[in-house]
């Protein structure tokens, strides 16, 4: 946060919550990045794979909310999963 934004109250909406631990499934490395959200926790993940020794990275944020922290990790993984099986490396597009 900004020094102005400190000084005038100013603060983010949402905040990506703690990492979690990466999984690798498929060739590709998922990382579960919830983000804080008024009402629990919104459901995002990192996604990536090294193609042509590049590191591509695809940013996963769904509008989904779960209450817990723990649950919308889970649920993060499990999506991120579903993307990677229906899309594959498409996502880097």
């Amino acid at each position: 946060m900004s020094l102005f934004a400190k000084l005038f109250g100013g603060k983010s909406k949402t905040k990506t919550a703690p990492e979690a631990e990466a999984e690798t499934y498929n060739g590709f490395r998922i990382t579960p990045a919830p983000q804080s959200d008024a009402e629990g926790y919104r459901i995002g993940a990192m996604i990536e794979k090294e193609i042509d020794g590049e590191v591509k990275r695809h940013t996963l944020l769904r509008a989904d909310v779960v209450r817990s922290l723990e649950e919308a990790q889970a649920f993060s993984l499990r999506k991120a999963k579903q993307v990677i099986d229906e899309q594959g490396e498409r996502i880097f597009r």
